[in-house]
């Protein structure tokens, strides 16, 4: 068997390369996300994105939505998801949807449900801007 070996220079400059793309990305989540009071990180096929538009629109709120699948740069900005969410990049777990509220995470589905369910969805709501009742 013949390994092919990466000069140690080579490998620097692809880490330094990566790590870069990965911060733009983290920065473009964070300025999207602190755009609007609602922002939903989502793809456009996933019925976990949808349920979560839904709960939002059903209570009267407008969120953004930026849908990942058709973003040129979705799948980076998935990975930038994931980092922010402390989930591993070879993990079964999906990124979306994510949920920001005033420009601060709130986390994904189940955490927003969490949210929902012991009434403290809603003030973090008006907090923010998005409601008003």
């Amino acid at each position: 068997m013949h390994y092919h070996q990466v000069e140690p220079a080579a490998w620097s400059y692809y880490m330094r390369v990566h790590r870069s793309m990965e911060e733009d990305q983290m920065e473009r989540v964070a300025r999207l996300a602190s755009q609007s009071a609602v922002v939903i990180f989502s793809v456009s096929s996933c019925c976990m994105c949808h349920a979560m538009k839904r709960l939002f629109c059903g209570m009267g709120v407008n969120p953004t939505v930026h849908e990942l699948d058709q973003d040129p740069k979705g799948k980076d900005m998935e990975r930038a998801l994931m980092r922010l969410l402390g989930i591993g990049i070879n993990s079964t777990s999906s990124a979306v949807p994510v949920v920001f509220i005033g420009g601060k995470l709130v986390g994904p589905m189940d955490r927003v449900l969490a949210f929902h369910i012991s009434g403290t969805l809603v003030p973090l709501l008006k907090q923010a801007g998005a409601l008003w009742l």
